[in-house]
């Protein structure tokens, strides 16, 4: 038999392509799963849990179209719509599965969490491609009126179209019904408030480090 033979400096580390982009799906499913919790400060709701992780989702995002192109960041988007569903779908197939009497306990703490998710994931679908799609596409354009200069105008700029879209939808979608008027209001205004200074003072200067991690390997890049 013929043995294919490997050569190690290729198979050394995976292609920064794939570590981008399971990163981003990785932080997406990770903010939808801790969007279950609520967090109250002096008897207002001020935000889900997973406002904490999702603005590095965006910063991927706009490492993805800086990089890659516009074109590549929206299949990408794409394809953690469709790993989300796959998610969703067999957390949801897990709550109807029988089990043992001996752990009621955990099937029960189980449903209690995930069955919240479905209703979750809607909302975080349609917010993700909406305010996705919108934050690539405006990073290009600010890109382009900017002549490639000073990336944390565009990093942040697009980021303001996508959070106002993205928070909007998914609040309304996923809390209305579940929580006061009041609460869904100063979610949306203090969500948006909140992404923009992780992004801001945390994601922006993540992002001007793998870029220029990225730019520096010399990549083959097809826009």
């Amino acid at each position: 038999m013929n043995k294919v033979s490997e050569n190690p400096s290729k198979n050394r580390t995976l292609p920064p392509l794939i570590v981008i982009v399971g990163l981003l799906i990785t932080c997406y499913l990770t903010a939808n799963v801790m969007a279950v919790k609520l967090i109250n400060i002096h008897g207002i709701t001020i935000f889900d849990a997973g406002t904490i992780i999702f603005p590095i989702t965006y910063m991927l995002g706009d490492v993805l179209t800086e990089i890659w192109g516009y074109q590549t960041a929206k299949r990408v988007i794409w394809l953690t719509f469709f790993c989300e569903i796959i998610f969703t779908l067999f957390v949801w197939i897990g709550i109807w599965l029988p089990f043992p009497e001996e752990t009621a306990a955990n099937a029960e703490a189980y449903q209690q969490i995930f069955s919240f998710v479905p209703r979750i994931t809607i909302a975080s679908l349609l917010a993700f491609l909406c305010g996705e799609l919108i934050n690539a596409w405006t990073m290009v354009k600010i890109k382009e009126r900017t002549r490639g200069r000073h990336l944390w105008i565009r990093t942040i700029g697009s980021s303001v179209f996508g959070y106002i879209v993205d928070t909007t939808i998914f609040v309304c979608i996923a809390f209305v019904g579940t929580v006061a008027t009041r609460d869904i209001l100063s979610m949306i205004g203090i969500q948006i408030v909140v992404k923009l200074l992780i992004e801001s003072l945390g994601a922006t200067p993540m992002a001007y480090a793998l870029i220029g991690w990225l730019k520096a390997l010399d990549l083959d890049i097809e826009h």
